[in-house]
């Protein structure tokens, strides 16, 4: 791989969606780490919460995790300039999400009645992942540009 690519991928700001789902990508594969982490460990092994909060503790650190990581290294245009309402569309963002997992995981586990309730938060996840993304890009991290 050329080296000025792989700066590119990595470092620097860009505005290449490409490069922007790339990184959206490998800081969502932390998040993913610290989210099914927090799923089997909560759910399984100390807290023993059902399957949906067990879903909710995950995810809402995933959210914290993403928009750090978002705002730092993902994207570099910012759509609001008030942070607080940045990060209150930044939740209602993770809340949808949140509804569309646990929807997910409800259709999965309880409709499908696939047994393995990990097996059910992977799927859920991954068709969550592009709502995330797109709704982050267009909503918050895209210039307005009828500035």
């Amino acid at each position: 791989m050329n080296g000025n690519l792989l700066n590119k991928m990595f470092r620097g700001n860009t505005n290449l969606i490409v490069v922007q789902f790339f990184r959206y990508f490998c800081s969502g594969g932390l998040a993913f780490l610290v989210d099914k982490t927090l799923f089997v460990v909560t759910h399984y092994y100390t807290l023993h919460l059902n399957k949906y909060w067990a879903t909710s503790v995950g995810f809402v650190a995933g959210i914290i995790i993403t928009y750090l990581l978002s705002i730092f290294w993902v994207f570099d245009e910012r759509r609001m300039k008030n942070t607080i309402v940045e990060v209150l569309i930044f939740v209602v963002i993770g809340i949808v999400g949140l509804g569309l997992m646990n929807l997910f995981m409800w259709i999965f586990a309880d409709k499908m009645a696939i047994p393995d309730d990990f097996v059910c938060n992977l799927l859920s996840t991954a068709l969550v992942t592009l709502w995330n993304f797109l709704a982050k890009k267009y909503i918050l991290f895209t210039k307005d540009t009828k500035q």
